[in-house]
């Protein structure tokens, strides 16, 4: 399992490639809402997941990491759909879908411990 520090900067990692890809993406009227999302939800599971390292009590943490990992599925469906559409940097859209499914499936993990 991954340690507490390197996680936090495999999700900091995380969202600063996705706004790297979504530099990639032209701006389309389909795109422009999405990416906003995308950039949101990204952002937010990592800011989350830090946050929960500094809960005071196991139910905060837990609430946070929960935060987190619904963020990481939203981000994870977006790449999805970006990456179906086949939209801006496919290799990097592929890696991020990849990337966001093992971070899932990391919070998942880390939730049921709780």
């Amino acid at each position: 399992m991954e340690k507490k520090n390197d996680l936090c900067d495999r999700l900091l990692k995380f969202a600063i490639d996705v706004i790297l890809y979504l530099r990639t993406v032209k701006n389309t009227v389909e795109t422009m809402d999405m990416k906003r999302q995308l950039v949101k939800s990204s952002t937010s599971s990592g800011a989350n997941y830090e946050e929960s390292q500094g809960s005071p009590t196991r139910p905060d943490a837990k609430t946070k990491i929960g935060i987190s990992l619904k963020e990481m599925r939203e981000s994870n469906y977006f790449l999805r759909i970006f990456n179906q559409l086949r939209l801006g940097d496919v290799m990097q859209s592929e890696y991020l879908v990849k990337e966001s499914g093992e971070l899932k499936s990391i919070l998942a993990s880390i939730l049921n411990k709780l």
